[in-house]
């Protein structure tokens, strides 16, 4: 046994039921060896990237429609998949990343589930420059502002890994992060365009969700 309880859900995107396999809710926890630990993941932290949130769905839906052409394109903070799932049945040229211990071995049970090729996946850790991954065209992630420190280490992946005409593509619930994101992305060339998008049904406008493009 893993240790942890796991569920299989149907999401519809873009008119396609996609097979998810996820964790059963938020209490699950098992990091025997301490990996999570090590990597700064708490037992509180531990159980979210095993979920579908709304910002991943909405992600997932705007992947349905973008530009993929010969596009090199990294999903960072990818959590269960479920975009680079969409963007792989769409044939694009997709890297998955994170840094959870059981990000890859969810991706490729994901991957299997809707009979795809598996994912390419990196472990992909913000604070520590990965030499090989190289650079992409476009860049995408679903609420992966969660905290205030995480600005800088997310403009410093994009730095590394942004090709010098990139696009990125993120979504953000409404924590109060993205204002200073967008500075800190304008002063590497940056504009941004946003849609304030509904994440639940119970989303009343104005909304506080957003899908945030940034080009240069």
């Amino acid at each position: 046994m893993p240790g942890y309880r796991t569920r299989q859900l149907v999401v519809r995107i873009g008119g396609h039921d996609f097979q998810i396999r996820a964790l059963s809710d938020l209490q699950q926890f098992s990091d025997p060896h301490r990996f999570a630990e090590r990597l700064g993941i708490s037992s509180a932290q531990w159980s979210l990237f095993g979920q579908v949130w709304p910002s991943g769905r909405v992600l997932a839906e705007a992947m349905c429609t973008v530009e993929i052409g010969h596009r090199r394109i990294l999903e960072i903070g990818c959590g269960l998949g479920l975009s680079s799932l969409v963007l792989q049945r769409r044939g694009a040229d997709i890297t998955a990343s994170d840094q959870h211990p059981l990000a890859r071995s969810f991706l490729a049970r994901n991957s299997r589930l809707n009979g795809l090729e598996s994912v390419p996946y990196q472990d992909l850790h913000w604070a520590i420059p990965h030499e090989t991954l190289g650079r992409f065209d476009l860049l995408v992630g679903s609420d992966i502002l969660y905290e205030r420190d995480h600005i800088d280490l997310l403009a410093g992946v994009l730095d590394r890994h942004a090709n010098a005409r990139a696009q990125i593509i993120f979504t953000d619930p409404g924590r109060g992060n993205s204002a200073p994101f967008t500075r800190a992305l304008a002063a590497q060339g940056y504009n941004v365009s946003e849609v304030r998008s509904r994440f639940n049904e119970s989303d009343l406008p104005p909304f506080r969700g957003r899908l945030l493009s940034y080009q240069r």
